[in-house]
């Protein structure tokens, strides 16, 4: 069954958009990130426009993690003074995001720079989760004494709060750096910034396994959708038919991914990840340096100018 989008300015079968939305929000639910790194990806694959699929996404993020967020919720796994920490970096960074995103529209880099980045967070993203994540099953496997927390410089950071959710005494600079970083990221990339986010908060913040992935739903609900109504004001590149089919799939697979999640552990959920993470990051390189299907060239016809 195919569809026109009137944004996207393509026909796409409804059905697929709609199993896209539900395998994310499967995802979301699962890994506590917003599917933003692989939905976008996905819809620029069957044809989307990227500023399109970037500024879309965003909005199809909101849902998911919504319906996420309130299966975690009921469990106790959200730590609500973290998440709004989170929050104003994240307000900060996608407000300028936005911004940034309409000049490189202008200047036409926009396409090139939305994959180039995708292929560079993703990578150095994936490689650490996978490497430390695999440390830390191999350390289980071998039952070694856990490994005791690192003590980075930015633990002495001013203005330190109690996280009591999170069982953390930290400055609140840590959590709100590391919003204004993922808010940028979900305004250029079209993502939630969890492949980010989860990494961040249990490496840097040092936070259990078991709270990060609510939390981090939480926050990203209301980043991205800051990032939906300035898309819509400013780049129009909003497509809302498009935002509805994958909203409908996403709230649903959402409430399954979080079901699932709660029957691994947090190192085979961070390996699973960094699998995901790397494999859209290996797809979107190849899809950088491939030769195109169709080779143009500009030229005169018969040698005349």
């Amino acid at each position: 069954m195919q569809i026109y989008l009137p944004i996207a300015e393509i026909s796409v079968n409804v059905f697929l958009i709609l199993g896209m939305g539900g395998g994310v929000g499967f995802l979301s639910g699962l890994f506590g990130v917003g599917g933003g790194f692989l939905m976008t990806p996905l819809l620029i694959f069957i044809g989307i426009p990227p500023a399109v699929a970037v500024a879309t996404e965003a909005n199809q993020i909101v849902a998911s993690s919504m319906s996420g967020v309130l299966a975690h919720w009921r469990r106790g796994n959200v730590d609500f003074k973290m998440g709004f920490a989170l929050l104003i970096g994240g307000v900060i960074g996608s407000s300028f995001g936005v911004w940034l995103f309409a000049l490189l529209r202008g200047l036409g880099h926009l396409d090139l720079v939305i994959k180039i980045s995708y292929v560079g967070f993703l990578g150095i993203i994936g490689t650490l989760m996978l490497i430390e994540s695999g440390r830390a099953l191999l350390r289980r496997k071998q039952k070694a004494p856990p490994k005791r927390k690192t003590h980075y410089w930015m633990h002495g950071l001013p203005f330190k709060v109690r996280f009591r959710r999170s069982k953390l005494y930290i400055s609140a600079l840590l959590p709100i750096a590391i919003g204004i970083v993922v808010g940028l990221l979900a305004a250029i990339m079209g993502v939630g910034g969890g492949f980010v986010m989860v990494p961040a908060m249990i490496y840097l913040l040092g936070m259990p396994t078991s709270v990060v992935v609510g939390t981090s739903l939480f926050q990203i609900i209301f980043v991205t959708a800051n990032v939906t109504v300035l898309q819509s004001v400013n780049t129009q590149t909003v497509d809302i038919l498009l935002a509805l089919i994958l909203l409908a799939g996403g709230v649903i697979g959402a409430q399954f991914g979080a079901r699932a999640g709660n029957k691994l552990n947090g190192e085979q959920l961070r390996i699973l990840l960094a699998l995901m993470v790397l494999g859209v990051c290996g797809t979107i390189a190849f899809d950088l340096i491939a030769t195109p299907l169709d080779v143009f060239s500009l030229g005169a016809i018969g040698g005349h100018s």
